[in-house]
């Protein structure tokens, strides 16, 4: 099995679209899709939020950017006791509002990741009849669609601190 094999037709085909990734010497890949009961505009507020990981991420206790924000901004990020870690520093590698996509670069930290990047990408989808967000990434995107379903419940439909 090719590993898109193990998706559906649209989620092997957003994998096709935005999640090519041919592994070099040490590297390797994988996609983990979520399907998250809240619109994609709330979804991807938060995602977006490179400067707030926090916002998401329970493993996340502070986060500084270096930079505007901008495509090679870099952000320290301090992970809570407990973890492997006690920090990470990313670089903002990508960030497309209209296509939603964001991808990081981890460049340094205390913990064991070398040569690692991710891209997250977020797609409407209708899940039993309401607007839902298909979630596409190469980490665990429980924390985002718990965090994203709950303010969907409480009728909190409006993305957070845009820009």
């Amino acid at each position: 099995m090719n590993g898109v094999d193990a998706y559906g037709v649209m989620e092997a085909q957003y994998i096709r679209r935005h999640h090519r990734h041919e592994p070099r010497e040490n590297q390797c890949t994988s996609a983990l899709v979520k399907h998250i009961r809240a619109p994609v505009h709330l979804v991807w507020s938060l995602v977006r939020r490179f400067d707030q990981p926090q916002k998401y991420k329970p493993f996340v206790s502070r986060c500084v950017v270096n930079g505007d924000l901008g495509i090679g901004s870099v952000r320290e990020v301090n992970v809570k006791s407990g973890l492997p870690a006690t920090t990470s520093t990313e670089r903002l590698e990508l960030l497309d509002d209209e296509e939603h996509i964001l991808g990081i670069k981890i460049v340094g930290g205390d913990h064991r990741l070398r040569n690692y990047s991710s891209i997250m990408t977020v797609h409407p989808e209708i899940i039993d009849g309401r607007p839902g967000t298909l979630a596409l990434i190469r980490c665990n995107l429980k924390s985002l669609a718990d965090v994203s379903e709950r303010m969907a419940v409480q009728d909190l439909t409006e993305p957070i601190n845009q820009f």
